[in-house]
């Protein structure tokens, strides 16, 4: 079986990685001086357009950061399905193929740990770029080309800083003036001693980026949309804004976004199949464009063997780690949703599956479909939400994936409208939205009438958003408890044991810590540290105002 030499390091390798190997990693060293950089690309121009290009290329290709093949290393992809795996909707079994088992359980704040340690490496990886294109050039430099990447680099960066931020420490409003993450960028001369900023201080920092990044690429669509476009830049300050809790600028950048991009939601239509897979879709703003050239690189890194349901060639279908859906989130969710569908119910069935066909079985048989090696039955709430680019049942890994859709804008307009004191245009605008995209009979007010607006809008996230990262930063940045079970003696939740448990907003715990290697490079670095690892069963009374 081509899993088995996984299998034999299931137990130690799924947790941690040596900490020899880690230790040998250095996130924020190894730059040239803005000067020698300067000098050298001054002599090669092709040097800057290959450091640009790689800036983007980087983001979901397997990344050998441990000096190794590890399934779980492929970047902001990983991250992404990482922070929601630890948060509430998203699981995968607790198996011994489960190379995220850590963040389902939260072993992931162990510093010597590798999964940890991606997550914080990736983002610096691609700061380290981007300062360099940044510093290739001279300060104020007026040449459109050169401001074009430079923007592009900014965007990259506020973008990696926001993949830091919501981890490190609690809320912008309430923890301004608490240590986040080391800020470094082109004039950062000595990452040795490079302490914690404040979150203001990196939030500022995101912020004179992107409003760079607006202005310069306001008008700039580029060619393949894994590069920054003026609503991708929009669309981040967007974000940005949303976690500063600045509403009203919010749901401004957000509309900015929805102009300037063009982009329609997707239909109930084109969402009645399994798809999410396709860069060139007319309602994605941004996303990772995967070749097969990349994906062969090691294929089981790749976003497509592990949310994914469909590959012939997987960890998600072979071994059966589905990504599933929490119960309380799903049962929450309209009859008449065409979102209910994107994942199987409780007796296993999903209108999505209808017209499909993988190696001869068709339609709904396609749950129960065994192949040795390639494909185990599928589980209640697994997801089908995901499609497969080269065709059901392909070996060819080569989805791409989602950093933004146009969908995602119309969810923070409607959120920074109701939070800056204008609740019937937030109403008009989420009405609007999932009545003529995701299901004609919503009914907003009822929907109102049962929970809070704002948790209505958070719960309109939590589905359409569903397996694209933004489970726990919307947890930090809303002050929200994770909830992932009501009760123990629940047996139709199959919530895995290692994984049930619910934690309270402000528990020390939850803030990663930093990887041991940060800590032995960089002398000025005090970790995070408090709270105890959850245990079974623990907080089953807490609510989130969603799931209630």
């Amino acid at each position: 079986m081509k899993y088995a030499k996984y299998a034999l390091i299931a137990l130690s390798a799924l947790t941690f990685a040596a900490c020899n190997d880690v230790n040998e990693q250095e996130p924020q060293g190894g730059t040239l001086t803005a000067e020698q950089l300067q000098q050298t690309n001054e002599a090669i121009e092709s040097r800057i357009e290959a450091t640009f290009a790689g800036m983007f290329t980087m983001m979901g290709e397997p990344q050998n950061s441990l000096g190794q093949d590890r399934p779980d290393d492929y970047g902001f992809v990983m991250m992404a399905l990482s922070n929601d795996l630890e948060a509430s909707d998203a699981w995968i079994g607790d198996n011994g193929y489960n190379w995220f088992s850590v963040c389902g359980k939260w072993s992931s704040r162990n510093p010597n740990y590798a999964n940890p340690y991606i997550r914080y490496i990736a983002p610096y990886k691609q700061i380290k770029i981007a300062n360099d294109v940044i510093g290739s050039y001279e300060e104020g430099i007026t040449d459109p080309t050169a401001m074009n990447r430079i923007a592009q680099a900014k965007a990259c960066r506020a973008y990696d800083y926001m993949n830091l931020a919501p981890y490190f420490q609690f809320n912008y409003a309430d923890h301004k003036d608490d240590p986040c993450v080391p800020l470094v960028t082109e004039k950062t001369l000595d990452a040795a001693t490079n302490p914690r900023a404040t979150v203001e201080e990196v939030y500022k920092q995101i912020i004179e980026d992107l409003d760079y990044a607006c202005e310069v690429l306001k008008d700039y669509k580029p060619t393949n949309k894994n590069m920054i476009s003026g609503a991708v830049a929009y669309g981040l300050r967007a974000r940005a804004n949303l976690n500063m809790e600045k509403w009203a600028e919010a749901a401004a950048d957000a509309q900015k976004a929805i102009e300037l991009s063009g982009a329609q939601p997707a239909s109930i239509a084109e969402v009645s199949t399994p798809s999410f897979c396709n860069i060139e879709d007319h309602n994605w703003l941004w996303g990772y464009d995967m070749t097969v050239a990349t994906q062969q690189i090691f294929p089981y890194a790749t976003v497509c063997a592990w949310t994914c349901s469909f590959s012939g060639d997987s960890y998600s279908a072979a071994v059966a780690c589905y990504v599933h859906i929490n119960k309380l989130l799903y049962d929450q969710i309209s009859d008449t949703d065409v979102r209910k569908g994107w994942w199987l119910n409780a007796e296993k069935t999903s209108p999505l599956l209808e017209g499909l066909n993988w190696d001869g079985t068709t339609g709904q048989d396609i749950v129960d479909l065994a192949i040795e090696d390639v494909k185990m039955e599928m589980d209640p709430y697994t997801n089908v939400k995901f499609g497969m680019y080269s065709g059901i049942g392909s070996t060819t890994n080569d989805n791409d994936f989602p950093f933004m859709r146009v969908e995602e804008m119309y969810l923070i307009k409607a959120e920074g409208l109701a939070k800056s004191g204008k609740e019937a245009e937030a109403k008009t605008v989420l009405s609007d939205f999932v009545k003529t995209y995701r299901d004609p009979s919503y009914d907003i007010e009822a929907q109102i009438a049962k929970r809070r607006l704002a948790d209505e809008i958070w719960f309109q996230r939590r589905v359409e958003l569903w397996g694209e990262g933004f489970g726990m930063q919307d947890i930090m940045r809303l002050k929200k408890p994770v909830v992932r079970f009501h009760s123990a003696s629940d047996s139709s939740n199959p919530y895995p044991d290692a994984f049930r448990f619910n934690v309270a907003y402000g528990d020390p715990y939850t803030l990663l810590r930093f990887p041991q290697t940060e800590t032995d490079n960089n002398s000025a670095i005090v970790n995070n540290e408090g709270g105890v690892i959850p245990q079974m069963d623990q907080n089953p009374d807490l609510r989130d105002g969603v799931t209630d």
